[in-house]
């Protein structure tokens, strides 16, 4: 989003041309749901449902998260095709020790629309609008290899400490522009103790 406008996210011959990011919309909310379901149904690491037999954790969660002081619209942002909401992702305020960082995640793209450029297109949006925001540091849990495209590298490397050491070279950081970031314990919003 630049200026409060929709940002294309077209990159030349990318299967993702004519994908929209934007931010967040009240009239989302279901829309960003399914996306997290679909895309989480029937991934080998999802979170598991809070009721048996229910929806993956992280379509919870992102619920949690916006009734939670840690949200912050401006970084709550959609991926639209043709009018659909097809992806999302959101970062909240997280903490390394008493410093301000953010928590990424979860980030959902419909399985259709995987491998198309729309996750890379909602991640640069987000990892921009933080920076645009003055954030210094990203924090996530997911797999280095994709990840490490957006500059992502093993939190231990820089200091920063996992929230649980068992997630090892998953639990990964991304400091922005301010390279001088926060070193120490990194704490997600309270909803992600949840799980």
């Amino acid at each position: 989003m630049v200026g409060g406008k929709d940002v294309d996210a077209r990159s030349g011959d990318d299967e993702s041309a004519g994908v929209l990011i934007r931010r967040e919309l009240r009239d989302d909310v279901e829309a960003i749901r399914s996306v997290t379901v679909a895309a989480f149904r029937d991934a080998p690491h999802s979170a598991p449902p809070v009721e048996p037999g229910g929806d993956p954790g992280e379509a919870t969660l992102v619920s949690w998260l916006r009734g939670d002081p840690a949200w912050i619209p401006a970084l709550s942002l959609v991926a639209i095709e043709n009018g659909l909401v097809v992806g999302h992702v959101v970062c909240t305020r997280a903490h390394v020790d008493d410093q301000p960082a953010l928590g990424l995640g979860p980030l959902s793209v419909l399985p259709d629309r995987q491998r198309t450029g729309v996750g890379s297109a909602l991640m640069h949006a987000v990892l921009g609008a933080a920076d645009a925001l003055d954030e210094r540091l990203v924090g996530l849990v997911g797999e280095p290899a994709y990840y490490r495209r957006f500059g992502f590298v093993p939190a231990q490397s820089t200091g920063v400490t996992a929230p649980q050491p068992s997630w090892g070279d998953y639990f990964q950081v991304r400091r922005l522009t301010h390279d001088d970031g926060p070193t120490g314990r990194f704490r997600y919003a309270a909803p992600f103790d949840s799980f």
